[in-house]
């Protein structure tokens, strides 16, 4: 199922022209200013996005309430898929607690495995070179547990992800600096 830019763009438009849309802030305008009537942009109601070469767009005063759910449901598709593009995901200095901004993008993760019962996932846990080669692989397998253990909470199938720690053996920057090290503490999702 893969969906090409421009359907992901034609999303992105869209669900920018509802938001656009929407937000009106309620205040009266001055004459001449471009106030709720449409007036001075010359439209009626609703909103039209332009986008493309051609100069065409896309107007939600013309789309029927199933038309617009099904645009809402499209753009939430295409952020989940967006959201499921990060397969890495980063850790803290000596620590296995996933980052609070990594839960959304597990959650869809989570979903997708949920909805898709025969995706295998390979958990690949990582460390930075400080630390003896015994604990990096042991704190490797508690972030790839971790990362586990939220998928399978989260609607995840345990049969569908297999871990695996690499410790400080595969760095994904060489050095020896905050950035290097940052770099290094991950856990890789490897979709097989």
């Amino acid at each position: 199922m893969m969906v090409t830019m421009k359907t992901k763009a034609f999303a992105l438009v869209l669900a920018l022209g509802f938001i656009a849309g929407c937000s009106s802030t309620g205040d009266p305008m001055e004459e001449g200013g471009y106030g709720t009537d449409g007036s001075a942009s010359g439209q009626q109601d609703g909103s039209t996005v332009y986008g493309g070469s051609d100069g065409s767009g896309v107007s939600s005063d013309g789309l029927s309430d199933s038309e617009r759910m099904e645009a809402e449901e499209r753009a939430e598709q295409a952020e989940a898929e967006a959201l499921r593009n990060i397969t890495t995901f980063y850790f803290d200095f000596d620590t296995s607690e996933i980052k609070a901004e990594s839960r959304d993008v597990l959650a869809a993760h989570a979903r997708y495995l949920s909805d898709n019962p025969r995706t295998q996932v390979r958990l690949e846990g990582h460390s930075d070179e400080r630390g003896t080669t015994e604990y990096n692989l042991a704190l490797g397998e508690r972030r790839a547990n971790a990362i586990q253990r939220f998928l399978i909470v989260n609607g995840a199938s345990r049969g569908q992800l297999e871990t695996v720690s690499y410790g400080e053996e595969k760095p994904a920057v060489s050095g020896s600096s905050e950035s290097a090290w940052a770099q290094n503490r991950r856990v890789e999702m490897i979709f097989q």
